[in-house]
């Protein structure tokens, strides 16, 4: 990156956010003043409002960083097109789109008439949705685990945080597809624990996030082996790597969809809502990339991707019970927070052993 990306204020970063954030804010106030004509009204969808995009925050930091894992080796061409176009297909596609595609083949019927019950029968449409939540967390929760196996299970990584085990998972790196078997063998598990058509249902769902995961890797490899660009400057993604980071910003995004109907049943509010969230998770993105914050805090990625993990068996218990989204946006909040501690205490032990070293 240029210096001067580098030397710019963390605060431009967010302008875009901090904008959004003002619009989707006076839309959903306009929204409750036309859904209830009372000052009340308005105050109470505001509110939600903001909820949801704090929520949306909370559950995505460790969305931001693996973003920005996969980001940093892409070429400047394909970082501005999905930090644009990835935008438009997060706000709209996953917060509008992908709740309206569940209902139409949940409830076999057309995408016009999802878009009549989710206004008109919210209610209805919520039932829907959350009873689709057993097939999204199942294939959601496989291709987000595949994310952070891949990461740890990987013989070139030299740098670990929790030492005794990345170790071993590095080394371990050399049994071919170690991830597969794992992640196999745990969807056989809980689909034992599961009764009757869920079993079914768990189990085709799952197999289909690993095969979305291994298709994103073949499709994508190819892909960004046939660029020219690629080869020429040394950087590692391009439309490959463009859709990896759309299906794994879906990954992330089926919990939040689906937890935010636990405090509105109105579309047009979620869609606000998250999507005041994911524009800052795109802040947040682009800053760790042209700041070299993952290179300077070396152990964030680490704690990012064992918070996906998490995240990923999170999904396949709420299968079988309700886990609060607040439990999942604290814990991965957490993990990013300690593993942030961890490599600021390594820099400084760093710099005390040069400063040590110049004395001598």
């Amino acid at each position: 990156m240029s210096q001067p990306q580098t030397q710019k204020s963390t605060f431009s970063y967010f302008i875009w956010a901090f904008i959004f954030t003002a619009v989707g804010l006076l839309l959903g106030a306009w929204l409750g003043w036309e859904m209830t004509g009372t000052l009340g009204g308005m105050g109470t969808v505001f509110f939600i409002c903001v909820v949801l995009a704090v929520l949306e925050i909370s559950l995505s930091f460790d969305n931001a960083i693996v973003n920005a894992n996969k980001l940093k080796d892409m070429t400047p061409k394909w970082q501005h097109r999905f930090l644009t176009w990835g935008i438009i297909i997060a706000v709209f596609g996953m917060r509008i789109i992908f709740p309206l595609a569940i209902v139409v083949i949940a409830a076999k019927i057309g995408p016009w008439e999802a878009v009549k019950l989710a206004a008109m029968n919210p209610d209805e449409y919520a039932r829907i949705m959350t009873g689709a939540h057993l097939p999204i967390a199942a294939f959601g929760g496989t291709f987000l685990m595949m994310v952070s196996l891949t990461y740890f299970f990987d013989h070139e990584k030299d740098i670990h945080w929790i030492q005794w085990l990345e170790k071993n998972m590095a080394r371990a790196a050399s049994i071919k597809g170690i991830e597969i078997g794992i992640v196999l063998l745990l969807i056989v598990l809980f689909s034992n624990l599961l009764d009757g058509q869920d079993t079914v249902t768990f189990m085709t769902s799952a197999i289909y996030g690993l095969i979305t995961y291994l298709a994103v890797e073949v499709v994508g490899g190819l892909l960004d082996l046939s660029q020219k660009s690629i080869v020429e400057t040394g950087a590692k993604g391009g439309l490959g790597a463009f859709l990896y980071l759309e299906v794994l910003d879906a990954s992330f995004s089926f919990d939040g969809v689906i937890g935010a109907f636990a405090l509105t049943q109105n579309l047009f509010i979620i869609a606000i809502g998250l999507g005041i969230g994911a524009m800052y998770v795109r802040s947040m993105t682009i800053m760790l990339v042209e700041k070299g914050t993952l290179a300077e805090y070396r152990y964030l990625e680490h704690g990012a991707f064992y918070a996906v993990l998490i995240l990923s068996v999170i999904m396949y218990v709420q299968t079988l019970a309700h886990i609060p989204e607040v439990i999942t946006g604290l814990g991965g909040a957490t993990l990013i927070g300690i593993s942030f501690w961890a490599s600021v205490r390594h820099n400084r032990r760093e710099r005390e052993a040069e400063a040590a070293a110049a004395l001598h």
